[in-house]
């Protein structure tokens, strides 16, 4: 694991983005988790209260969550993060690495891109016009 530094900011854009220094890199973590205090200057709303979520320790806390745009080593998307209490770490989770279509380089302590993003598109050969494209399954949501 590493340290890096993230930007946070609200999706409307009414308040500053507030940047965050030494956020630990887990992708071993599901969820990002940021300081209250910060999340609350930059204008993010609570918007799922009290969630459960296990510690690396094994005990089960709750907290806030709400929805951020996040930029950190060049890389940007919008997430849910965790509103962490005084004593949490502040982490970079797995959910926004996916987002930012990054992955870990241990080595180098870094981020890097991931490649491009996976498209699953399967053609069928019955040619049914617009819906050539979609498998069974996908079909029946159409």
């Amino acid at each position: 694991m590493f340290t890096i530094e993230c930007e946070v900011g609200a999706l409307r854009r009414d308040h500053a983005r507030v940047r965050i220094a030494g956020v630990s890199v887990d992708p071993r973590a599901e969820f990002t988790w940021l300081p209250k205090a910060a999340l609350a200057r930059a204008g993010i709303a609570v918007v799922k209260k009290r969630l459960a979520f296990v510690l690396a320790d094994g005990r089960i806390v709750r907290r806030s969550v709400g929805y951020a745009s996040l930029r950190a080593d060049g890389f940007e998307t919008v997430d849910e993060v965790v509103f962490a209490e005084l004593g949490d770490v502040p982490l970079l989770g797995s959910r926004t690495l996916e987002g930012f279509g990054a992955v870990v380089d241990a080595r180098a302590k870094r981020l890097i891109a991931a490649g491009p993003h996976t498209a699953t598109a399967i053609r069928e050969q019955s040619g049914r016009g617009a819906h050539a494209g979609f498998t069974a399954a996908n079909r029946s949501r159409t």
